[in-house]
């Protein structure tokens, strides 16, 4: 193909997990994808961001080429970067206010209930105070969260009010990591009365939802919401932590249907546009409520050999598409699998790696266990508290994607993956988290 007619893709931390699924959105033979910066730079230690920003445009300024794109599938960062870039570019993307309106978790709430009472009760938490105390009216258990994270890193379910103090004691120590770099971003918006004083190092309490959890993955075009895809999260048995995300969902058409509603009604408030999202619901079937945990202003890139699998092609078409100004039209039920899974393979304490399947293992697994893709994440040798952006309960050893004819078939192809890696580890040190 001529070069005249090759569009440049520039990928805010593109990863070799995601350049295959990115290889096979239509079209892809006439993209070519740059990296730009790298996961470790995004998301290692405290984020300096103007140092990032400044690294980004020095490499886009250097380009010899055109730039067609400019798009990301993390969380902040990168979320952010994508429509400062834009602008600076002239890439399309959604706003920078819009981004920050779902990131921000209590600016969040405060958006979504001026559309609809579908979200827990909630406030913000005075970490100054001592002792810390519950917002006023709120009623345990109850989850406290900074006001920007991902992975639910600092994210703590509390019973009462001693764990509510360990919780907040924690949240101190680290919420400046992503805090206090999220405050220059809060400083090129500008934020309503209500967020006066705010600022990006806060803490949110909101009473815990019950029910099973359920993900909306969508996008806005030229202003109009389109969902395209429902997805189950089941977590590991009496834990907030994922097992599996499952596709497609298996709710009641009408309970889907409510999910749709709401979140076409919030992105709208929130003025979003041109972009991909993914919303995060509870429903609970014995009260048939539904209730919105979080909106992340991107699609989630865990899902896409789900919809590769199921629709034929990944939600990473979606991204692209919209980022070159096109409408996805994304199809639906003409991939090779009935239905598909993202698997966590866990461990709940603390331990040292001893093996880790080679390359060449994992290669041959997946040849022969079809419809299945395996990441594996902890090194020979590594502590897996040393692990970075895990969840406060459990350390995550390998992602494992399975398609299937039925859950039944996603679960035995799980079961043969965990059981072919044989991950082994050394006693967990002394004083390790379990």
């Amino acid at each position: 193909m001529s070069e005249d007619n090759v569009r440049n893709v520039f990928v805010v931390g593109l990863d070799e997990a995601n350049l295959p699924t990115l290889q096979a959105v239509p079209g892809a033979e006439s993209l070519r994808f740059h990296g730009l910066l790298t996961v470790d730079e995004l998301q290692g230690g405290e984020v300096r961001l103007p140092e990032v920003l400044e690294k980004a445009q020095s490499e886009l300024d250097a380009f010899d080429g055109s730039i067609d794109a400019i798009v990301g599938y993390w969380d902040f960062p990168v979320s952010t970067l994508v429509p400062i870039l834009g602008e600076r570019y002239g890439t399309r993307t959604t706003s920078l206010e819009s981004v920050v309106k779902c990131e921000h978790k209590y600016w969040s709430r405060l958006e979504q209930r001026e559309v609809t009472d579908r979200h827990p009760r909630f406030g913000r938490v005075d970490l100054t105070a001592d002792p810390p105390r519950p917002p006023d009216g709120l009623r345990f258990p109850m989850w406290l969260k900074p006001a920007l994270s991902y992975s639910s890193e600092l994210a703590f379910g509390v019973e009462d009010e001693e764990e509510f103090r360990k919780a907040v004691a924690e949240i101190r120590e680290g919420i400046s990591r992503i805090g206090r770099p999220f405050e220059h971003i809060l400083g090129r918006v500008d934020l309503p009365p209500e967020m006066d004083g705010v600022g990006g190092r806060v803490c949110l309490a909101e009473e815990a939802l019950s029910g099973v959890q359920v993900a909306v993955e969508g996008y806005v075009h030229q202003g109009e919401v389109t969902v395209y895809g429902t997805l189950d999260s089941i977590d590991y048995p009496d834990t907030p932590c994922f097992l599996r995300h499952q596709y497609p969902s298996m709710l009641p058409p009408r309970v889907v249907a409510r999910l749709h509603e709401v979140t076409e009604r919030v992105m709208r408030r929130i003025g979003f546009d041109n972009a991909t999202f993914s919303v995060e619901y509870f429903y609970d079937p014995g009260s048939q409520d539904i209730s919105l945990l979080e909106i992340n202003p991107r699609h989630s890139q865990s899902h896409a050999e789900l919809f590769q699998y199921v629709d034929g092609v990944p939600n990473h078409h979606a991204m692209i598409a919209l980022a070159l100004g096109e409408d996805p039209s994304m199809p639906h039920r003409q991939g090779p699998y009935a239905m598909a899974a993202k698997w966590y393979h866990r461990w709940f304490t603390d331990g040292v790696v001893r093996h880790v399947p080679s390359p060449e293992d994992i290669a041959r697994i997946e040849r022969d266990i079809p419809g299945v893709r395996i990441e594996v994440l902890p090194e020979p040798g590594q502590r897996l508290s040393d692990l970075s952006q895990q969840d406060s309960y459990s350390y995550e050893l390998a992602h494992i994607f399975t398609g299937g004819d039925d859950e039944a078939d996603l679960r035995r192809k799980y079961d043969q993956c965990v059981a072919a890696l044989g991950l082994t580890f050394d006693e967990p040190p002394e004083g390790a988290r379990g």
